[in-house]
This record gives structure tokens, sequence and C-alpha cells, in this order.
């Protein structure tokens, strides 16, 4: 009895001491740092929103979740392409799992929510959408954009259509909203000021399925034709426009997301020949993008898409401005500006650094779609360095301007 009396105290002292001495789970341990990514995991934009979210955590289990000695959490949240319902979770971010920077979203109309809430609480906001005036017109210090504004890939894409081909009249078919104004603009205004003529803007509303009607307006006494489309509207109009005899009597040019990977694999010969530019091509040849290609094509089965590289690349950029203030990442200011700081000179998608508005500045890369190995890919004939979201413009005289839109630059060569 004495003995068993004995050896329950010993276990009872050792369980009063142990806690004082290591402490609890948290005790004496600093909380993990958590971050909010908001993605479009349901609905319409559920392919990109997964590429998005498997980009993101890829990184981070690459690093083990870990930086600067400290846990990081990440918490994703569905915004269903839905601007109410990503500003209810953005408030669920801050509020109750209290993040210390929220990443991710889609849509510019979601973007345009979260800015001012994200701004008001005091939030790095590290945001994937591209509309331009993001960080032009209406630009906050609490958001910073390491992805791209829509026009900056294709201010130097329509100088250099006319400087390296024969193209000289463009008809343009965009999807009738903001980021086909923008992704247009942007093209129109620098292959116009270079001596090309864009003859006819046809806008097909956001939804179209039948192209057939849009298709057959298009003036065939254009050079080539440019695009703007993503997803199931990349591969619709592609195969629609091949069904009415067009494919390769006419060229056809378009912002980057038309041939991204993330519509590229599904489809077919229709789209050989498309150039288009953007700043990241799965086929990019350089280290690291071969190894990301080849990484991620092992854990998820597929080549990455834009979105797949850009949310990698922005956890990275998260990591790099909490190793720079050691984890310490309590003091939102300087966690800010530790990450306006980081710079890049080996992303998947080449160098990459911020302007003095906290957006990008990066190479943009005409492609041209070919088949390798049996696969499409954009394989870059072209890589311009190094180009800001106001191309050769003084930022102040650019801005001056009007915002890209429907009527913006005008049609001064349509009939």
């Amino acid at each position: 009895m004495c003995v068993k009396r004995l050896i329950c105290t010993l276990v009872a002292t050792l369980l009063l001491i142990l806690p004082l001495a290591w402490g609890s789970p948290a005790e004496g341990q600093p909380e993990p740092i958590r971050i909010g990514l908001l993605a479009p995991l349901t609905g319409a934009a559920a392919g990109t929103g997964k590429d998005m979210r498997d980009g993101f955590l890829m990184y981070m289990d690459e690093i083990g979740y870990r930086a600067a000695g400290r846990r990081i959490e990440v918490i994703v949240e569905d915004t269903q392409g839905n601007p109410g319902i990503a500003l209810t979770k953005a408030t669920k971010l801050v509020q109750q799992d209290k993040v210390r920077t929220v990443t991710g979203a889609l849509l510019a109309s979601s973007c345009y929510a979260l800015a001012p809430f994200l701004t008001r609480e005091k939030i790095p906001y590290l945001s994937l959408c591209a509309a331009d005036d993001l960080t032009q017109r209406t630009p906050t210090p609490y958001l910073i954009r390491t992805t791209w504004t829509s026009s900056q890939t294709t201010h130097p894409f329509g100088e250099w259509v006319v400087r390296n081909t024969k193209i000289r009249k463009v008809v343009t078919v965009g999807l009738d909203y903001a980021f086909g104004y923008e992704v247009i603009g942007g093209f129109q205004k620098t292959f116009e000021e270079a001596g090309g003529k864009v003859i006819q803007k046809i806008w097909p509303p956001l939804g179209t399925t039948d192209f057939g009607p849009y298709i057959a307006q298009i003036r065939r006494d254009a050079d080539a034709i440019f695009t703007v489309f993503f997803g199931a509207f990349s591969l619709r109009f592609a195969k629609q426009f091949r069904e009415a005899g067009l494919h390769g009597k006419m060229l056809v040019l378009g912002g980057g997301t038309t041939t991204d990977e993330h519509a590229l694999p599904a489809m077919g010969d229709e789209a050989l020949g498309y150039i288009t530019s953007l700043h990241y091509s799965a086929a990019l040849d350089n280290p690291v993008n071969r190894r990301f290609v080849a990484e991620y094509r092992k854990r998820f089965g597929k080549v990455p898409s834009y979105y797949s590289e850009n949310l990698y690349t922005m956890a990275r950029w998260i990591v790099e401005g909490i190793k720079a203030l050691d984890g310490k990442v309590e003091d939102t200011e300087k966690f800010l500006a530790a990450l306006r700081r980081v710079k890049f000179e080996d992303s998947p998608r080449g160098p990459v650094e911020l302007d003095d508005r906290n957006n990008v500045i990066q190479n943009v890369y005409v492609r041209k779609v070919e088949r390798v190995g049996g696969e499409l890919q954009s394989s870059v004939i072209t890589t311009i360095p190094q180009v800001t979201q106001f191309w050769k413009y003084k930022p102040e005289e650019f801005l001056a301007q009007p915002v890209y839109s429907r009527d913006y630059p005008p049609c001064r060569y349509c009939q």
C-alpha cells in the first residue's frame, strides 16, 4: 500500500510540475500567423478558384507552414464569385479568425468591395484582381498587387504586333464587362499609336454560349481579330470560330487568359497559332518554372495556370515579408512596409517587384499556341522585360485619361 501510495503521489506531483516546466501547448509560444485566402471554390469560376488555392497551399506545404520560427495557418474561404459573400467572409477572417493578411479574391467587383473594408481594418490585402484602378485612380496603401493589371500585358503587345507583323487592321471581340474593356483598351491604345487601326469592336455579353451571331459580324477585311475570353468562353469561341471556316484564314490575337493553361488543355487544334500576351506561361524555360511545373503536375495531375503561379508566388511574397521582420508581424505598419519591399529575381514567371503604387513590375511574354509532345502549350516567342502598369507613359499623364471602357479609346476607324 505504501509503495502504491508513493507512486500515486509522485505521479500527481509530476502532473503539477510538468506544465510549469514546459508550459501548456500555447503558453510561451507565439500565436500562429493566420492568413486568409479568398477564392471562388464553387460557382462559375470554381476551376480558377481551385487553381488559386492549390498554388497558394503548395508553397506553404513546401515550407512546412512555418516561417521565422512561427507556425502559419491558412484559412480558406469560398467567395462563390459573389462580392457580398466575399465581404462577409473577409469580415469573418478579420474579426473572428484574427488574420494578419488577406489574400486572393478574383472578380473586380469582389476586390472593390474588399479594399475599403480591409483599409478601415488596417489589414494588408494581397490582391489577385486585375482591375486597373485598384492601383491607379483609387489606390489604398493596404492593397498590394503582386499579380497584374488588366491592361499591363496588352500595352506592350499592341506595340509589338505593329513592329513585328504585317497586321495593321484588327477587329476586337471581347466579353462585355470591365476586364474585357481594360484588356482591349490597353491593346488598342498602343496598337493605334504605333500605326495600326481597330476597325470594329464586338462585345458579346457575359453568359454567351452561342458566338455564331457575333462571329458573323466580323469584318472580313481585317488582318486579324483580338479576343478576350477565359474558361468555357475560350473553348466555345475557338470551336465556333473554326466551325465558321475562319480558322487559318484570319489570325487570332488575344489577351492571355484566352489561352491560359486553365483553359488550353481542353482546347483542340482550333487554338493552334493563337498569339497572346500574359505575364506567365507554363512553357517558360527557366529552372524555377521547370521545377514548379513538374511539382504541380505531380501533385495535381495538370499544368499550372497563371492563377496557380500567381498565388504560389503570392504565398512566397508573404513569407518573405514575415522573414524580414523575424516573424514579428503584429505591428501592421511594419509588416505592410516589409511586404512592399519584397522582390524576387527567381519566381517561376521571372523577376518581380513593386512600383510606388504597390503594383507589380514584371516581364510580359508574347506566346504562340503550339502542340509540343502531344500537348497544347503557349510557347514563349518574345520576352518584354520589366513592364510597369503605365507602360512607357508618365503616370500623371496616363491617369489624366479616362478609364478604359466600352467606349474608350473610341473606335475612330469603325464604320
